[in-house]
């Protein structure tokens, strides 16, 4: 399994900002690895939602159902799936105070059957894709009101 975490402050406070980062819709905002993301599931945003998510890494590009399975005052956890492979972004948020907070985003990746073997690449993806990542959250966050 690959797995990166990284913990950042944001330009915004927790409330909006967990929000915004449970309707996925928004990864292409943040996801650098993100192509598209598209809500399969009736509005309003909740626990159970759903999206059809496209990412191209290293020149490939995978596609992903994604669930939103937790979402609370300090949490959201989407988990994605097809026949491949499992990922995970789960992402706190603590309120700092003065219209900021800090963002723990831990991401994995668990290749199925034999694609496991791509294990170790998806290590090497994860990392260099991190730093990205962190940028657009807090880029993000800059941006809500």
């Amino acid at each position: 399994m690959a797995t990166v975490t990284r913990t950042f402050t944001t330009d915004s406070p927790a409330a909006p900002l967990l929000d915004y980062l449970a309707d996925f819709a928004h990864a292409t905002d943040w996801d650098p690895g993100t192509v598209r993301c598209e809500p399969t599931t009736e509005p309003p945003v909740r626990v159970g939602s759903q999206w059809h998510n496209t990412s191209r890494l290293l020149g490939w590009t995978t596609e992903l159902d994604y669930t939103l399975e937790v979402w609370d005052a300090e949490r959201v956890v989407l988990r994605g799936r097809n026949a491949s492979a499992e990922s995970s972004d789960d992402i706190s948020v603590r309120d700092l105070g003065d219209g900021r907070s800090e963002v723990t985003y831990r991401a994995s990746v668990q290749m199925k059957k034999a694609a496991w073997l791509a294990d170790p690449v998806m290590r090497l993806v994860f990392e260099r894709l991190a730093a990205k990542t962190v940028e657009g959250i807090q880029r993000a966050a800059a941006s809500l009101d």
